[in-house]
């Protein structure tokens, strides 16, 4: 070996390869349910993929973390609530729509049930910083992208990855692959991490944030003084089983794929978070420098197995199929207006 791959190899063992928390959650539920955005709406207008802690409900004010008895995530104090629209292949030929399936991602433990990886970043994916990171405080809440944008990409970190295995991360696309995929479809949200310091939430339920990063899990930029307090980088990676599908791909080569409410391209991809950690477990680990798998096992945060994870669940309140083919989107791919 010659010195040069010498010295790489010796700082590829020193160096941190990963940073603050990554962790996974299983699918809490998937229904027409949306807290933020339609407060109260039973169902709201379109279908979400939901994860986290079991008070999630219609209308959710409040300590969220003080409420929850179990959660679907690796880290059993944390009780917020993470969702996304969810993923329908639109048959070529008859018109019909199949919700796509949800596979959990290749760094997580096996046996994971659909779900999310959630990420906690400080800095960047290599490095957890120098900079002091506040935790949210209860009642906080915040969306990234808008089901109603339709026109082109203006939101940093919303991205699809067409999947040649369940580890391929890059290229980054702002819309729908336009090819079938060998291992399937990415959908990847990044929130921002600028926070005003003074409002759990606004109108829009994204004024009260500010993004300063330009590239995904990369370094950003120091926070503006109108939203002045660094916030943990939320990231989302939801990986959609569309292999089953390939074969139906159209013969005109148009993108087969379409989010719940409605959108064929993706830039209306959006997701949203609620704020839920027990207390101050969040903070303990963002003063921490614990990274990833690290950070389990009282290290500094409680964490829970697999089999717990899965057997956490909350009640359909909507009661409609969604898992056979179906003549229209549930609640017809209707979105509601940012």
């Amino acid at each position: 070996m010659r010195i040069s791959e010498q010295v790489s190899l010796a700082l590829a063992l020193v160096a941190p390869s990963q940073a603050a928390l990554r962790f996974g959650c299983s699918t809490l539920s998937i229904q027409r349910l949306d807290p933020i955005v339609q407060p109260g709406a039973l169902p709201a207008s379109h279908l979400h993929q939901i994860v986290g802690g079991n008070a999630f409900n219609a209308t959710m004010t409040g300590d969220v973390g003080e409420r929850g008895t179990c959660t679907t995530c690796t880290f059993s104090e944390d009780f917020s609530n993470y969702w996304t629209a969810v993923m329908f292949f639109k048959h070529p030929t008859n018109g019909t729509f199949k919700k796509v399936p949800i596979m959990q991602n290749a760094a997580l433990p096996n046996g994971i049930n659909g779900g999310m990886t959630i990420y906690y970043t400080q800095e960047s994916f290599n490095s957890n910083g120098k900079a002091k990171i506040t935790s949210f405080k209860p009642g906080f809440r915040m969306t990234v992208g808008a089901p109603s944008h339709g026109g082109s990409d203006t939101h940093t970190g919303l991205r699809f990855v067409c999947l040649d295995n369940k580890n391929t991360r890059f290229p980054e696309l702002t819309t729908f692959p336009n090819k079938p995929c060998k291992g399937g479809i990415m959908t990847v949200h990044h929130f921002p991490s600028c926070w005003d310091g003074k409002n759990l939430d606004s109108p829009n339920h994204q004024d009260h944030m500010y993004t300063t990063t330009k590239e995904a899990f990369s370094p950003a930029g120091p926070c503006p003084a109108s939203h002045p307090v660094r916030v943990p980088q939320v990231a989302y990676e939801t990986l959609w089983d569309t292999t089953q599908f390939n074969n139906m791909w159209p013969k005109d080569g148009s993108n087969p794929f379409v989010l719940s409410f409605g959108d064929a391209k993706g830039y209306g991809t959006h997701a949203d978070y609620l704020f839920g950690w027990k207390g101050d477990s969040l903070q303990r680990a963002m003063d921490n420098q614990c990274m990833f798998q690290a950070c389990e096992n009282g290290k500094p945060l409680k964490s829970q197995g697999v089999a717990a994870m899965n057997k956490c669940t909350v009640k359909d309140q909507v009661k409609e199929p969604i898992d056979s083919w179906l003549p229209e989107l549930p609640g017809k791919g209707r979105f509601v207006k940012l």
